[in-house]
């Protein structure tokens, strides 16, 4: 087999590994607050700095646009199609794109799982001077981080 197949192997084995990775770890997580916490409830990590508090979010982030679930399902719906639509191109841009394109889906998958399930998402990692937020959440932040940082450096690079 040659080294390029088994590299475009490797590379979607590790690839899948994230994105699920990603969605059980903030499944795991939801699960455990929704098991072991009522809504509302805190407990202080680092009292003053960080809690570990179980909000139930019925919006967007911040909790803008509040109970319109049925838009947020179509639009991680959406999401999902066009990601499928352009994944063939993704996967031959920068590895900061790769993979910051999966981190994001990955995020806005298991805020969609939530969504789906339970009718709001559970946010969770609280630090009092931010609203409070959960593992999707921050995949889908560090997955556009990445996204920006392959547009603005490395896929100039490439064309130089």
């Amino acid at each position: 087999m040659p080294i390029l197949q088994l590299t475009r192997r490797v590379d979607r084995v590790i690839a899948a590994i994230l994105f699920f990775a990603i969605i059980a770890v903030d499944q795991m997580t939801k699960w455990h607050v929704v098991t072991t916490m009522m809504p509302g409830e805190s407990l202080p990590v680092l009292r003053d700095v960080f809690h570990w508090t179980y909000v139930q979010n019925h919006g967007a982030a911040f909790g803008i646009l509040e109970d319109h679930q049925g838009f947020f399902i179509l639009a991680g719906l959406a999401l999902i199609v066009l990601f499928l639509r352009y994944y063939p191109k993704l996967k031959q841009t920068t590895v900061w794109m790769h993979y910051g394109t999966l981190a994001m889906l990955a995020g806005a998958v298991g805020n969609l799982i939530d969504r789906v399930r339970l009718h709001y998402v559970v946010d969770f990692f609280d630090f009092r001077i931010w609203p409070v937020f959960n593992i999707a959440d921050i995949a889908i932040v560090g997955g556009v981080i990445s996204m920006i940082y392959a547009i603005l450096f490395k896929m100039k690079d490439d064309e130089a």
